[in-house]
């Protein structure tokens, strides 16, 4: 499933999207209405990227207020408050005060230990990958090597979990069995002369990711 964040401006141009589904984060939540009336499936990110690069810190009990009504929607989650760089500890101990969420996805950043990887995966029905630290940059050499370690370990233990992308839309069509991802590119680049929003959702909806992983060799030099 792919996620087209938000917001689109003009409002006529979200109309264009009518029947996709949407990401609207908590840090810029104008469209997050028309989001429910028009899409399939509402993704609620909780803007810790955006707080992140402004240096703060996320409010867990504003985001649980804000996001709280919308999750009445069957097809709406939301992605469950962390803290970038913040290390395994840190992010346990966020998880732990959000508490047990049925609409809610815990989210492991590439630079955590792969044992967090495995119990969160072993706890929750869905879990977001985040790229951050030395794995910030989506499709490095560096990155590529993280998620080949991650993928092959998870597939060691058996059926893949539902994995969100974050920020993952140009990994659509690859090698990674990614239940769903995100991307704003339709939102920064739909007026270019040489795009359409409803024509670059539709391309992007239409690249599906592989059904189960392939083992691969993993590259330990390019691991940080």
């Amino acid at each position: 499933m792919h996620y087209h964040g938000t917001p689109i401006t003009p409002r006529a141009v979200l109309h264009q999207l009518a029947g996709h589904c949407f990401c609207v984060s908590f840090a810029a939540p104008q469209d997050v209405t028309e989001c429910h009336r028009i899409g399939q499936s509402v993704m609620l990110d909780n803007g810790a990227f955006t707080i992140w690069r402004k240096g703060g810190a996320i409010d867990l009990a504003a985001f649980r207020a804000w996001s709280d009504p919308w999750c009445d929607y069957p097809t709406t989650w939301r992605v469950i408050p962390d803290a970038i760089g913040a290390g395994d500890a840190a992010n346990d101990d966020l998880l732990r005060a959000w508490g047990a969420d049925p609409k809610g996805a815990p989210v492991w950043h590439l630079d955590s230990s792969i044992d967090r990887l495995l119990r969160l995966t072993e706890t929750w029905p869905r879990v977001c990958l985040g790229s951050a630290g030395a794995y910030r940059v989506v499709g490095t050499d560096a990155w590529h090597a993280r998620m080949v370690e991650a993928f092959n370990t998870l597939s060691r233990r058996g059926r893949l979990p539902w994995l969100h992308g974050l920020r993952m839309m140009a990994m659509s069509g690859g090698i990674y069995p990614l239940a769903s991802v995100d991307s704003t590119d339709v939102a920064q680049n739909h007026n270019r002369p040489q795009n359409a929003a409803s024509a670059m959702a539709r391309r992007w909806d239409a690249q599906q990711c592989p059904g189960r992983w392939t083992p691969r060799a993993e590259q330990p030099a390019l691991i940080a």
